[in-house]
């Protein structure tokens, strides 16, 4: 039996795996190039079509801080695992915890803001960096500094709560 060519590609494209594919919104608040705090201080429009994406793409089992994408989703060519729209550890702010070591995150990061993470510490179990890029708009790296851990929080976060 021979199948047409264009039966072919549809039955091969139906068992390969979803690619992931950037979600540009996430990005844009993760890097701080935009902040939810300030649209919602502005009353700004941006804000309900945001509430909105991330109710349709994402899905928050009850009593978590953070939410999950509900197919494969990426950040930077990075797989995002877990996504906090209002916090930052303590702080206020927007982070994504994505899969990748700490030397591939802060690089592929550094080359997505086109500046160097300069300002890094390792204590407390973890690696982390920050970078001030905006007034009250600082981005973050961290990831626990066990041998092999493969998961980094990138963020960006408005001001520390104390």
């Amino acid at each position: 039996m021979r199948i047409p060519h264009l039966s072919l590609f549809a039955l091969i494209l139906s068992v390969l795996p979803a690619a992931a594919a950037d979600d540009a919104g996430l990005e844009t608040l993760a890097t701080c190039r935009a902040s939810w705090l300030e649209w919602q201080k502005a009353n700004d429009p941006k804000l309900e079509p945001l509430a909105a994406h991330l109710r349709a793409a994402f899905t928050q089992k009850e009593g978590e801080a953070y939410i999950v994408p509900k197919a494969a989703t990426t950040i930077a060519g990075l797989r995002v695992l877990q996504v906090y729209p209002s916090s930052a550890g303590m702080g206020v702010g927007f982070t994504v915890l994505v899969e990748a070591t700490f030397d591939k995150a802060k690089a592929i990061f550094e080359k997505n803001l086109g500046k160097s993470l300069g300002h890094c510490e390792t204590g407390d179990g973890m690696h982390a960096c920050e970078l001030d890029l905006a007034p009250q708009r600082s981005f973050m790296l961290m990831t626990s500094d066990k041998p092999g851990d493969t998961k980094s929080l990138v963020g960006c976060y408005y001001y520390y709560e104390k």
